[in-house]
């Protein structure tokens, strides 16, 4: 049986039954939030805070009975403040926003509390022997680097040749970590001294972008179901994945096609 054309066939005929929403297979984390609302930061404050956890102004740990650590140094947090200005001439009031700053302190620099927004992980995925075999022979044969981090996001990323994923306890499923580490693998395979596969002007939601992502989902779909691990779930969502790119491309399910062929080469080199 060719497993590639089989996958390619059995992804079509749940694509006929309408649109199936892709969820992301694991429970963020690692962001840094406000430990009195359990709100994220926006982006640019989550890149001055620079790792995540729960923080607090002063004020705030004072009032909650802790302590600052001795010698803690607080980190910046900027939000845009509207105000009331005149206008001198027309005497016309307006609104302006003025950029402002306040500091704030991680919670372990603290003393006397606890952290109550941070999410609770999964904990049900589980190492599957064969798969960290494909794993380790792969990326130390070919000299891929893989990260796995407390965060919400799976990249592969072609100038360091290395891939970061989340935790595994993050997953909610077995299936579901290995095929999202298969993904960025499959991706891998695309680097310019191996498959040279990956446009370098290819940019989010561009063709030659969905068309990577595609090969990478089924070359990923059929690594979870060369080591066995493949569940109703898992494929529903491989599925809703593919069908998501496809609609930018047009609903071309051709294309399919000729993505299960450079499919079929990333996963002959992976598994050597």
């Amino acid at each position: 049986m060719d497993i590639y054309a089989e996958i390619t066939n059995r992804i079509m005929e749940q694509m006929e039954n309408g649109v199936i929403p892709w969820r992301k297979p694991w429970v963020a984390a690692g962001s840094a939030i406000s430990h009195a609302t359990g709100k994220s930061y926006s982006l640019l404050n989550q890149m001055l805070l620079g790792r995540p956890g729960e923080y607090l102004t002063f004020k705030q740990v004072q009032a909650e009975g802790g302590k600052v650590r001795k010698g803690a140094k607080a980190q910046m947090v900027v939000f845009w403040k509207w105000i009331t200005v005149t206008d001198d001439e027309t005497q016309e009031e307006k609104e302006v926003p003025i950029l402002r700053y306040y500091n704030v302190f991680h919670i372990d620099q603290c003393e006397g509390l606890k952290a109550k927004h941070m999410p609770e992980l999964p904990n049900t995925a589980n190492a599957h022997e064969t798969a960290e075999q494909i794993i380790n022979s792969y990326t130390q044969r070919e000299g891929v680097t893989l990260h796995q981090s407390e965060g919400d996001r799976a990249f592969y990323r072609p100038s360091s040749d290395s891939i970061t994923v989340p935790h595994m306890a993050q997953f909610t499923a077995t299936a579901e970590y290995y095929s999202t580490v298969f993904h960025e693998m499959v991706h891998s395979t695309g680097h310019a001294k191996r498959l040279n596969r990956i446009d370098r002007t290819a940019f989010f939601g561009s063709e030659a972008y969905s068309k990577e992502e595609l090969i990478a989902e089924i070359g990923a779909a059929a690594l979870v179901n060369h080591v066995g691990l493949e569940t109703a779930d898992s494929f529903r969502n491989n599925t809703a994945y593919v069908q998501n790119w496809l609609t930018v491309l047009r609903n071309d399910k051709r294309f399919i096609v000729s993505a299960a062929g450079k499919a079929e080469k990333a996963v002959s080199l992976i598994l050597g």
